[in-house]
C-alpha cells in the first residue's frame, strides 16, 4: 500500500525540477513550499487509511458479537416457547381423543415443527434496520402484555369448560401471536412472511365452532343421502329417502356424521395446505391445491355411501358394519394419494421457474463480484452506509424468565382458584352398574358414534332385557299354555338400563345433566306425561341413592287416535363424587333436579364464578316399557325391589 505511494511521489518531484527551469523565481519558492508540504501529509494519510481499515473491522466483529443471540437467550426463549405450545395442545388433546372428526389433530404440531425447520434452512437475511429496535421494543411489549395477560382468564375458562371451542380459537390465537411476535423480534418482516405459515398451521388441528360445523355436517348427511339414494336407484335397487336414512329391502341405512364426508373434508383441508408448503407452490396453486383435494374427499365420500347402501341393499344390514371403517380408510387415502399427485403436477412448473432463475443469478453473482471489490475500501471508510444485514435481535433472557414465571403464575392461580372453592368437598359413596347378563333375552344396545362425541364419557353401557311379573312366576304348572301365554304377554316388560362414568378433569361438569329421559326421549317421538320429583330409594342398610321419576307415552304405529299407547317410566340419578356436605343436603339441590343443560353462555360463566370444575360424576337411567299403564306408586314400587340388584357398592 505504502510502496504505490512513494512512486507518486518520487515521480511528482522529477516533473517539478522542470517546471522550476522554466518559471520565475517566485513561482519556483511557492511550488517547493506546496510539494513539501504535500509530501509531509500523504505518508500521515496512509497511516490513517490502514488504521480505518482494521479499526473499523474490529468495530462491525465487536457489534455483531454483541448483538448475536446467546445460549441463554436461546434455550430461555426456546423453554418459554415449549411451555406456551404445550399447555395449547394439552387442551386441544381433549377434543382428538374423544372426538375422531378431529383425531387428524395429533399429527398436525408434528407437521408445523417439520414445516418450520424446512423454513429455518433457507431463512432469509434480517432485513430491518436498527434504528428501529426502539419502536420494535415498544410494540412487542404492548402485544405480548396482552396476550400474556389474556392467557389467565382463558384457562380459568377451560378448566371448567374443556368442549367450549370458542375459548380454543383465543387460545390458540395468543399462543400463534406470541410466538410470531417473537418470530418478528429476531428477524424482522422478512422472518414473519417466512414463518408465518408454519406456525398458523396449527390452526387446522382447532374444532370448528359449532355455528359452522353443525349446517355443514348436516348438509352434507342430507346430500350425501339424497345422491346415494338416487344412484342405487338407477341401477335398478328400489330405495326410499326418509331425512338421513335410506330405506332398502333389508332395512334400513343410516347416514350420521362419519359418513356425511366432514371428516375426510377437514382432513383433506389438512392434507392440501401441507402438500402446498412442501412444495412451495403460489398462494394461487394452493388454492387450486385445496380446492382439488376438497373435491377429491367430496367424490370418494359419495363413492362411499353409495357402497355402504349397495351392500346393504344385496347382503344385508350388518354387512355394512363390516365394511364401514374399511371405506372410511380408502377415502383417506385417495385424498392423499390424489392430493400428493395434483401437488407435484401443480410444482413442475415452479420448479422449471426456480430452475431458471438460479442460473440467471450465477451469472449476475460473478458479475457482482468485481464490483463489491471495487466498493470494498468505501466500505470500510463508512461502515454505517453498509448494505450488510443487522444481526439477529432477541430480548433479554430476563424478558423470557418473567414470560415463564408468569405462565407458571397462571397455572396456580387457575388451581388455588378451583382449591379454594372446593375446600370442604367430601368423597361419596363409589358404586357402579351391575348388568343382568343371565335375564330374558339380554342383549347390549350399541351406542352410535354420535353419542359418544356429544356425552365424552369415560365408561359407557347400555342394554335391554325382559322383566317377568309376580302373575307369571306364580302361574301354576297345571294352567294350559294359552292361559299362560296371555298372561305372560299381559306382565311382560322390557328394560333399558344405561350407566355412564366421567372421571375427574377431562370435561365439563354440565356435561353429565345433558343425557337424561326428559332431553333423549322426546327426541325420538315420546311425550313427556308426568314429573314425580326425586325420591331417595334404599340399595343396603346404609346406602340409598335419588332418583328422579318421569312418565312417558308414546302411540303404537297404525293405531287410530292414539287409541293404542305404550307407556315409558324413566327413573335418572345423577351422582356428583364430591359434595359440599351430604349430612345436610336435601334432594331438591341435586344437580339432576333443575332444568336440563343449555349450554348456555351464563351457565359457563357461572361455573367459572363458582369454581365448579369437572371431579367426577356417573349417571343411571332406567326406563320400564309397558303397554298397560301403571300408576306412578306401582312403577316406584317395582323399581325399588329391583334397585338393589342393579347396583354395586364398592
Amino acid at each position: 500500500m505504502f510502496d504505490s505511494i512513494v512512486p507518486l511521489q518520487s515521480g511528482e518531484t522529477a516533473r517539478s525540477e522542470v517546471v522550476d527551469g522554466i518559471a520565475d523565481s517566485g513561482e519556483c519558492e511557492r511550488t517547493k513550499a506546496n510539494r513539501d508540504q504535500r509530501s509531509r501529509l500523504q505518508p500521515i494519510t496512509a497511516a490513517a487509511f490502514a488504521a480505518a481499515c482494521y479499526s473499523s473491522r474490529d468495530l462491525n466483529f465487536a457489534t455483531d458479537q454483541q448483538r448475536s443471540p446467546t445460549r441463554i437467550q436461546i434455550a430461555t426463549a426456546a423453554l418459554t416457547l415449549f411451555a406456551l405450545w404445550f399447555v395449547l395442545c394439552r387442551q386441544l388433546s381433549g377434543e382428538w381423543s374423544v372426538n375422531e372428526q378431529y383425531s387428524y389433530g395429533w399429527f398436525v404440531p408434528f407437521f408445523a415443527l417439520i414445516l418450520f425447520w424446512l423454513r429455518w434452512e433457507d431463512r432469509p437475511e434480517d432485513g430491518g434496520q436498527r434504528a428501529q429496535g426502539g419502536r420494535r421494543k415498544g410494540i412487542a411489549a404492548a402485544i405480548a402484555i396482552v396476550a400474556l395477560i389474556a392467557l389467565f382468564p382463558l384457562r380459568l375458562f377451560e378448566v371448567a369448560n374443556p368442549d367450549w371451542r370458542p375459548i380454543d380459537w383465543i387460545h390458540t390465537a395468543a399462543v400463534v401471536a406470541l410466538t410470531l411476535l417473537l418470530i418478528w423480534m429476531a428477524g424482522r418482516k422478512a422472518w414473519l412472511r417466512h414463518f408465518a405459515f408454519p406456525v398458523c398451521f396449527m390452526f387446522v388441528a382447532v374444532p370448528w365452532i359449532s355455528p359452522i360445523e353443525a349446517p355443514v355436517v348436516q348438509g352434507l348427511m342430507r346430500t350425501v343421502a339424497a345422491v346415494a339414494t338416487e344412484t342405487i336407484t338407477l341401477l335398478g335397487i328400489p330405495a326410499q329417502l326418509e331425512g338421513n336414512l335410506i330405506r332398502v329391502g333389508n332395512g334400513l341405512v343410516g347416514v350420521n356424521e362419519a359418513c356425511s364426508g366432514v371428516r375426510s373434508l377437514q382432513t383433506s383441508l389438512m392434507i392440501g395446505l401441507l402438500f402446498g408448503e412442501l412444495k412451495r407452490l403460489s398462494v394461487a396453486k394452493r388454492l387450486v391445491l385445496i380446492l382439488g383435494a376438497l373435491a377429491i374427499a367430496i367424490v370418494a365420500n359419495f363413492g362411499r355411501a353409495f357402497f355402504l347402501v349397495w351392500v346393504a341393499a344385496t347382503t344385508n344390514i350388518s354387512a355394512v358394519d363390516s365394511w364401514h371403517d374399511l371405506a372410511g380408510y380408502t377415502i383417506v387415502a385417495l385424498v392423499f394419494l390424489g392430493s400428493l399427485g395434483l401437488a407435484t403436477l401443480l410444482g413442475k412448473g415452479g420448479r422449471r421457474k426456480a430452475e431458471a432463475g438460479s442460473q440467471r443469478s450465477e451469472g449476475g453473482g460473478q458479475r457482482s463480484e468485481h464490483s463489491s471489490h471495487a466498493s470494498e475500501p468505501s466500505s470500510i471508510l463508512h461502515p454505517r452506509s453498509s448494505s450488510s444485514p443487522a444481526s439477529p435481535f432477541i430480548l433479554h433472557p430476563s424478558s423470557f424468565i418473567l414470560s415463564l414465571a408468569w405462565l407458571l403464575t397462571v397455572e396456580i392461580g387457575v388451581e388455588a382458584w378451583y382449591r379454594m372453592h372446593e375446600r370442604g368437598l367430601v368423597a361419596r359413596e363409589r358404586w357402579s352398574a351391575r348388568w343382568p347378563d343371565t335375564a330374558k333375552d339380554f342383549r347390549d344396545i350399541h351406542i352410535d358414534e354420535k353419542t359418544r362425541r356429544i356425552l365424552r364419557f369415560d365408561e359407557g353401557r347400555g342394554a335391554m332385557w325382559k322383566i317377568q311379573g309376580k302373575e307369571d312366576g306364580g302361574q301354576k304348572a297345571e294352567d294350559s299354555d294359552q292361559k299362560s301365554e296371555d298372561r305372560s304377554r299381559k306382565t311382560e316388560e322390557s328394560a333399558l338400563l344405561y350407566f355412564f362414568r366421567w372421571r375427574a378433569g377431562s370435561n365439563s361438569a354440565l356435561l353429565a345433566n345433558l343425557h337424561r329421559p326428559d332431553v333423549c326421549l322426546p327426541a325420538v317421538g315420546w311425550v313427556q306425561a308426568g314429573d314425580y320429583g326425586i325420591r331417595s330409594y334404599p340399595v343396603s342398610a346404609k346406602f340409598s341413592l335419588p332418583f328422579r321419576h318421569f312418565l312417558f307415552a308414546q302411540a303404537l304405529p297404525g293405531s287410530a287416535n292414539n287409541a293404542r299407547q305404550r307407556f315409558a317410566h324413566a327413573f335418572y340419578c345423577l351422582r356428583e363424587d364430591r359434595v359440599r356436605d351430604e349430612s345436610d343436603a336435601s334432594l331438591a339441590r341435586e344437580e339432576f333436579a333443575q332444568e336440563p343443560t343449555e349450554w348456555s353462555r351464563r351457565e359457563r360463566l357461572s361455573l367459572v364464578v363458582q369454581g365448579r370444575r369437572h371431579l367426577g360424576q356417573q349417571v343411571m337411567e332406567f326406563v320400564a316399557l309397558t303397554r298397560e299403564e301403571v300408576g306412578p306408586e306401582q312403577a316406584e314400587a317395582k323399581f325399588s325391589a329391583l334397585l338393589p340388584e342393579l347396583v354395586e357398592a364398592k
